[in-house]
């Protein structure tokens, strides 16, 4: 081999070697987790530009962080909404986050935006609704053993206002419908998950089964 040539492979094993530390570099790099600065950016343009919940393992995935790194710039991320004078928030649901409008705000978006449709909940939908959010997953004739009457209207209803959902069968003859609370039902009720609800005592069962009572009783009348 002549010296002209050896010198050529020379550089381009050279050239070859420079490209692989490039691609080694850019790799690490991308590798590296975001900063708090950046990260924060990033999540809320995701929170915003989805407007639904976002799991925080997913945040967490996409900073290239740990989810106790991601939980504490969401946390620093909610009371800084909270501390100004903003007109949003950032709500936390157990696993997921979301950004929301603050209620003060509501008087002035209805006059831009579509009037939501009205949730009205009667005794009777409280009451199931109590009796899923505290017993699921839960069937429907569960929740009528325990009332004691029909309870197909108040589990509609439900359904329509997103409070509850299906959440699978029961592995039982018929394979009824499991029902339990969504997302929405923890926002309306100003939770940020299930272990945050007070207490069901007997004696609130017992009111449930005495109020059931005195529905029949009134459609009998």
């Amino acid at each position: 081999m002549s010296e002209r040539e050896e010198e050529k492979n020379q550089s381009a094993l050279e050239g070859q070697m420079e490209e692989e530390a490039l691609t080694v570099e850019e790799n690490a790099e991308e590798q590296k987790p975001l900063s708090e600065t950046e990260a924060e950016a990033v999540f809320e343009a995701i929170l915003f530009t989805m407007g639904d919940t976002v799991e925080i393992s997913k945040l967490a995935d996409v900073a290239r962080m740990d989810l106790r790194s991601a939980k504490k710039i969401l946390k620093k991320m909610e009371e800084k909404y909270q501390s100004e004078e903003r007109g949003i928030m950032l709500t936390q649901f157990e696993n997921a986050v979301q950004l929301c409008t603050k209620p003060e705000t509501y008087e002035y978006l209805i006059k831009i935006a579509k009037n939501p449709k009205k949730i009205v909940l009667t005794d009777t939908v409280i009451e199931t609704l109590s009796i899923i959010a505290y017993k699921q997953p839960v069937t429907r004739l569960d929740v009528e053993n325990i009332r004691g009457v029909n309870c197909d209207h108040a589990i509609n209803k439900l359904l329509e206002y997103d409070l509850i959902t299906e959440l699978g069968r029961l592995d039982a003859p018929g394979r009824p419908i499991l029902f339990g609370t969504t997302e929405q039902f923890l926002r309306t009720f100003g939770v940020k998950s299930l272990e945050e609800l007070p207490e069901l005592s007997t004696v609130q069962m017992e009111e449930f089964k005495a109020q059931a009572e005195a529905e029949v009783k009134i459609r009998l009348d």
